[in-house]
């Protein structure tokens, strides 16, 4: 009976593990006869898991039922689980996910083995979590454009413009992009034959979804890339663009998510497009970078900004030791 029951666990395992297998192939991996697993299959539906069969072949897969079966976990899976929802019911910006993820993590954590719930404790108990949430997204909003971006479907919603009026859009939707804690939307915009962004806190969808549409290719060959740009050009009231002396996998190493955009140029170097609320940010920017550039482009005052930076620098250092020593 152990035997059996170990073996049942191990076949549920397998369905898990892959969507569709064969007959012969269970059988191999579970070292027994075809007519074995076939009463095996049996069991399994005995006790509520909608294992189907293949249409014209000897294959098995598990369906989607009217409730959810148990999930067979291993440690890493089990721990690693237990530490994602750990994390989404600290916040993640989307709206009811906290509560969820919570009810989701409780029972987990009743099921674990003693050993790896004191792991999971241990963690929650020496991690800290900084900084504000962003904008809270309503789930159901993420679902709706989520469907419409696999479906290719063009996607009507409310927006609000500058002046705070509301206008409807219409849009190719592209990807849902999670960046600096918020939630964006990159979009063919219909009307203005161009790419757009858009907050998704803000955005009100307009159902039904509209006709299909064939993808375009990604904005700029990196959504990514594409939104940061973007980002550090439209908010800011102070932008520039530098040269930097480096290539452009080097210099993205030392620009962190939301200073600003790189663009390659040639293999030694690439331009760097950032925004910031003030003169004096924007210098301490580009020097954080750490790499030798050049100014393209800036606001009034950015040149002697970074001119009088340097000088000060020049002032703090000791005398050059004439014989070398520094």
């Amino acid at each position: 009976m152990w035997e059996t029951s170990a073996r049942l666990l191990r076949l549920l395992s397998l369905f898990q593990a892959r969507r569709e297998w064969s007959g012969a192939e269970l059988a191999e991996r579970l070292g027994v006869s075809t007519r074995t697993v076939r009463r095996d299959v049996d069991r399994l539906r005995e006790l509520g898991y909608p294992v189907r069969a293949s249409r014209g072949s000897a294959g098995y897969r598990l369906g989607a039922g009217a409730s959810l079966p148990p999930l067979l976990l291993d440690d890493e899976e089990a721990v690693s689980t237990a530490i994602a929802l750990r994390t989404a019911a600290g916040g993640t910006g989307v709206a009811g996910i906290e509560e969820a993820s919570l009810r989701a993590l409780t029972k987990i954590e009743q099921v674990l083995p003693s050993r790896l719930r004191r792991r999971v404790d241990a963690l929650r108990r020496a991690t800290l979590r900084v900084g504000p949430p962003g904008p809270e997204v309503s789930a159901d909003t993420l679902l709706v454009i989520a469907d419409a971006c696999r479906g290719a479907e063009r996607l009507r919603f409310s927006y609000p413009g500058a002046g705070g009026d509301a206008s409807v859009r219409s849009v190719e939707p592209h990807r849902l992009v999670h960046f600096d804690r918020r939630w964006y939307l990159v979009a063919w915009d219909t009307d203005r034959a161009d790419w757009r962004t858009f907050r998704v806190d803000r955005l009100t969808p307009r159902p039904p979804a509209g006709p299909r549409f064939a993808p375009r290719p990604e904005p700029e060959g990196d959504v990514v890339a594409y939104l940061s740009r973007r980002l550090s050009q439209r908010v800011w009231p102070c932008q520039a663009t530098v040269a930097l002396h480096a290539p452009a996998a080097e210099a993205a190493e030392r620009v962190w998510p939301g200073m600003g955009a790189i663009e390659a140029v040639d293999e030694g170097s690439c331009l760097l497009h950032l925004g910031a609320d003030s003169v004096w940010n924007l210098q301490w920017m580009i020097s954080s970078v750490d790499l030798d550039f050049t100014l393209v482009d800036g606001p009034p005052g950015l040149a002697a900004a970074l001119r009088a930076h340097a000088e000060r620098c020049l002032r703090a250092l000791p005398p050059a030791d004439p014989a070398g020593g520094g």
